[in-house]
């Protein structure tokens, strides 16, 4: 028997309870309020929800699926598709941990095309909680509506979250913070508190084709993304498949697993006996909590060694607490890759940050240059954009 048999029985299809109402909707976020009212009628059209266009359409197919798309962060999004009720078990867990009441308000900073913000909506449409729809504002509007509409839970990416902090605007209303997309570094943490006094800030792993995997709190070692979402089996595994108890490829098995893909492919995903990976790798501590190495699709060799760019990010963003960093690779026809640094919002100069490199991470793995840019550019997700990225990193030679 699975772990979520013994689970409460759960509808199969999506519900708007009539209690949820949307907030009033400034001129520059008409169009995703449009949205969400479009997204309403599908629901109780009662049939398969289709995003792939950015707005909503029933499809009277019967199957009570949902398509969206992934955020795209390394490439052309991909569109899963997923069962209704894969989101609908995960409504209930939610609804007890965080304490998610009609009378709450919760916000969401992206196009109901992002799974993030599309998730938000719907759980609180299906427990009843009002709708506030914030994509495309700027910080400071952001800030002001929150206050305005009583906002009391956020469902946002790390750098939406370091957006809004930088306002410096107070926000008591606000009670819960869930953050998904990205680590959430001690520097994010410190600015949290001051912006959002009365919130509990919580971190969840996972992906669009798996939805929770983990969670982290202030209770969390530094470093890891948390322990398991309740009803979650989580393996590491060798390229051999072998289960390894120190570090391996992460796969998940759990009842908010996605279907498959409609469009595209995930080249590092794969499915076997109910479990799922994304090419994610991980180690576990003695207590369970998971660690995350990096992805297989950026991985890099130098010197005939594996490096995650991940592994030199979180190490820059503890060590030298800048807004935004990311690691690219590029080829050495010496070594097969050099590592190169994109630091947003520091004051710290190129040496002192490779001195500190080398001395913590070795030279191997230690970035060859650092290049400071003004503003990251970022995905609609509200992540960076890999891939401008590369092509800006190109015209800095």
């Amino acid at each position: 028997m699975h772990a979520w048999d013994s689970m409460p029985h759960h509808s199969y299809q999506f519900s708007w309870s009539p209690k949820c109402g949307l907030c009033p909707s400034t001129a520059s976020a008409q169009l995703h309020y449009d949205a969400v009212c479009e997204l309403r009628a599908a629901i109780t059209a009662g049939h398969s929800i289709n995003l792939r266009r950015g707005h909503p359409i029933a499809l009277k197919d019967g199957k009570a699926q949902l398509l969206c798309e992934t955020a795209g962060s390394t490439g052309t999004p991909k569109v899963i598709v997923r069962s209704q009720r894969s989101w609908i078990a995960s409504f209930d867990t939610n609804r007890e941990m965080f304490g998610i009441t009609p009378d709450d308000c919760v916000a969401v900073f992206g196009a109901l095309v992002h799974s993030l913000a599309l998730y938000g909506v719907v759980e609180a449409a299906h427990i009843g909680a009002d709708i506030c729809m914030l994509a495309d504002l700027r910080p400071n509007t952001q800030c002001d509506q929150l206050i305005r509409n009583g906002v009391t839970i956020l469902y946002l990416t790390p750098t939406q979250l370091r957006l809004l902090c930088a306002t410096q605007t107070l926000m008591p209303n606000v009670r819960q913070i869930i953050v998904g997309g990205g680590i959430v570094h001690d520097s994010l943490r410190h600015e949290t508190q001051k912006s959002f006094p009365n919130a509990a800030l919580t971190q969840f792993y996972g992906a669009s084709e798996t939805s929770f995997i983990t969670l982290a709190n202030d209770t969390t070692p530094m470093g890891s993304v948390g322990a398991p979402y309740p009803h979650v089996t989580l393996e590491l595994r060798t390229q051999d498949q072998i289960r390894s108890a120190c570090a391996g490829e992460i796969w998940v098995k759990s009842p908010y697993l996605f279907a498959g893909y409609a469009q595209g492919d995930g080249r590092d995903t794969q499915i076997k006996d109910g479990f799922v990976t994304i090419g994610e790798f991980g180690r576990m501590d003695d207590d369970g909590n998971l660690f995350l190495l990096g992805r297989k699709s950026r991985m890099v060799t130098i010197a005939d060694q594996n490096v995650f760019p991940e592994d030199i990010e979180r190490y820059i963003a503890d060590r030298f607490l800048p807004k935004d960093v990311v690691v690219m690779a590029e080829p050495d026809p010496l070594r097969g890759h050099r590592l190169i640094a994109i630091v947003q919002g520091s004051t710290e100069t190129e040496d002192t940050m490779l001195q500190a490199c080398r001395a913590h991470l070795g030279p191997l793995k230690s970035p060859r240059r650092v290049v400071f840019i003004e503003h990251l550019p970022l995905l609609p997700s509200g992540k960076p954009n890999l891939i401008a990225l590369k092509h800006w990193l190109d015209t800095q030679e």
